[in-house]
């Protein structure tokens, strides 16, 4: 997905831009990049591959090129930034984050009016965050071309731009899918996704940009360039799975939430008569874990951690892009204790069951260490539509998720006519979903949070929260 930070100050800056861009490291794993600028030197910029080697490493031999009152860093899951770009609206360094699903359409639009070229990458993609910058470049003003921009792209776009003169342009996307939000000490204001970020750095909360909110930044304030709508769509994953649990979004922390949508599962299983008798309640690491004890202390059942990830030399951001060697770290992870398994019925709660891959690997790791039982406990609903907002769940066709397939075992055609019946775990058609999928990985039992459950675990309202992933509305 990714995620950025900037910082303007009265002082230099770079090192509070350093740390901030690090603590985005679990939104992306593909670049990482950083641009300063000051009066004497002008722009300072650095970009690094993070497939291999985390964003601190890469960059910290980049610290002492880079300084100024103004900086901007961003962790990448695509395209290489930040860019720098000169055009009749300015010299400046850009910074997105999103989904551009019409770029090609953008672009040959652009060719057709007399743009003369894009820079093409390996596999012939361009990159987006040059097209978002031609978008806004089309246009009088840095302000109306950034409005153009949200308007323009089919997806979503959150985007920080840091100009000449001191100054941070940031703009939430159109629906507020992902957050934006400002920080402010002594000497000046930082831009950031997680809140925690700018927290760690002595940074105080300023607030969250609203849906499609496009504000001036510099040492001394903040300034509206263009109001926010009243319309947000703001994406439940952010609480379920992306976000840090340290974090908030529209006042409602991680942790928290996922302490609450744990204590809403078990509720339900209770209700439902589908509690288990079990030794022991575990999360899947990591975001699984606070689901779990909130599980735990509502159901009264103990919690406890049957297997560890091992994450010192292999976090998220220094994975290999090799399949194979990925497949095989993923099992290197998961270190088990024994006296946790052997003989135990186990209930595990994970963030979500997207394509299963992952999840049939956990499964036969807890048996061939001498698990008893395994219950699943999925944290949201069964994923029905790959996400055309962001990247969670992208694929190339929904067959790719793991219910669609089910479902298309299981009926055919005919039951794709039919997700909202098999989302519900009530139905006769949710039952077979759930029963099949338990048959297929060995679970003893298995159950989904439901919709109305994990909206009522955020807290915000329903039509506040993006649930496309889930029932296809949008």
């Amino acid at each position: 997905m990714g995620g950025f930070f900037g910082a303007v100050s009265r002082r230099d800056c770079v090192l509070d831009v350093f740390f901030g861009t690090d603590y985005h490291s679990h939104l992306g794993t593909k670049r990482g990049g950083m641009a300063s600028w000051d009066r004497e030197s002008g722009f300072q910029r650095a970009i690094h591959s993070i497939e291999n080697t985390p964003f601190r490493t890469k960059m910290e031999s980049e610290l002492e090129a880079l300084h100024g009152g103004i900086c901007i860093g961003c962790i990448s899951d695509t395209d290489p930034q930040p860019m720098l770009m000169r055009s009749h609206l300015g010299t400046y360094a850009l910074v997105i984050t999103g989904r551009v699903n019409n770029a090609d359409e953008l672009v040959e639009e652009f060719l057709g009016n007399g743009h003369s070229q894009f820079e093409v990458r390996s596999g012939g993609n361009i990159n987006c965050t040059e097209l978002v910058a031609a978008l806004i470049n089309s246009q009088p003003t840095l302000a109306e071309g950034i409005r153009y921009a949200q308007e323009r792209v089919d997806g979503s776009l959150c985007l920080l731009l840091m100009k000449e003169g001191e100054e941070l342009i940031a703009a939430r996307d159109r629906l507020g899918r992902l957050p934006i939000l400002i920080g402010r000490n002594k000497d000046g204001y930082c831009v950031s996704f997680e809140s925690f970020a700018y927290q760690k750095l002595g940074y105080e909360d300023v607030r969250d940009l609203g849906p499609a909110e496009i504000v001036r930044i510099t040492a001394d304030g903040v300034e509206v360039l263009s109001p926010p709508r009243k319309e947000m769509r703001i994406c439940a994953f952010l609480w379920s799975y992306y976000g840090y649990p340290n974090s908030q979004y529209e006042g409602v922390n991680v942790e928290t939430m996922r302490y609450r949508n744990g204590q809403i599962m078990a509720d339900y299983d209770r209700e439902q008569n589908l509690s288990q008798d079990v030794d022991c309640v575990s999360g899947v690491p990591d975001s699984g874990i606070a689901h779990a004890v909130g599980y735990s202390y509502k159901s009264g059942l103990p919690f406890a951690r049957p297997f560890i990830k091992y994450t010192p030399t292999w976090p998220r951001s220094f994975m290999p892009s090799n399949q194979a060697v990925r497949n095989q770290i993923a099992k290197m992870k998961m270190i088990p204790i024994r006296e946790l398994i052997e003989g135990k019925k186990l209930l595990m709660v994970d963030d979500s069951i997207v394509r299963g891959t992952q999840l049939q690997e956990t499964v036969d790791f807890l048996y061939s260490n001498g698990a008893e039982e395994v219950h699943m406990r999925s944290a949201c609903p069964p994923i029905m539509y790959g996400c055309k907002y962001l990247n969670f769940s992208r694929s190339n066709s929904d067959m790719d998720l793991l219910a669609r397939r089910v479902i298309q075992e299981i009926e055919g055609d005919e039951g794709q006519d039919h997700l909202d019946e098999y989302a519900d775990g009530t139905s006769e058609r949710g039952c077979a979903l759930r029963q099949r999928i338990a048959e297929m990985f060995g679970f003893t039992s298995l159950e989904y949070q439901s919709l109305d459950g994990l909206i009522q675990a955020i807290g915000l309202p329903r039509d506040c929260i993006c649930t496309y992933c889930w029932n296809g509305k949008e």
